[in-house]
């Protein structure tokens, strides 16, 4: 598997992490990104498109990205899921690792540590 063969869920309810995620997911040459502004719709939109790799906000409207990631690791155990957020990190954290997090991210998210995760990623295929 090829980075360009890769599709990525960013969700996230702030407009401006989802550009910039995008950008960078970009720049690293991802092949395709979609979309999801809170947990409900990340859930869906991982049941659509099966994407192999998310980003998933933990703080969201609708459904938290704790929920969201429980929920999606019903739909495949083997999805990766990378947490961020700034709020509250060590419990935010124990709770992920918990619902079955691939990785944690620190906001604000910085290109070396979403290349550190793409790469971690590619080496499990």
């Amino acid at each position: 598997m090829k980075i360009s063969d890769i599709t990525v869920l960013i969700c996230d309810d702030s407009p401006l992490i989802r550009k910039k995620l995008s950008e960078i997911l970009g720049k690293v040459g991802v092949g395709s990104i979609i979309y999801a502004e809170d947990g409900e719709n990340a859930v869906s939109m991982y049941r659509e498109h099966k994407p192999d790799l998310v980003f998933m906000d933990i703080v969201m409207p609708k459904k938290s990205g704790i929920d969201a990631l429980g929920e999606i690791k019903e739909i495949n155990p083997e999805a990766r899921v990378v947490m961020a957020s700034t709020v509250g990190t060590q419990k935010n954290l124990i709770k992920a690792i918990k619902a079955g997090a691939f990785e944690f991210l620190q906001k604000p998210i910085k290109e070396e540590d979403i290349l550190k995760i793409i790469n971690m990623m590619m080496k499990e295929h």
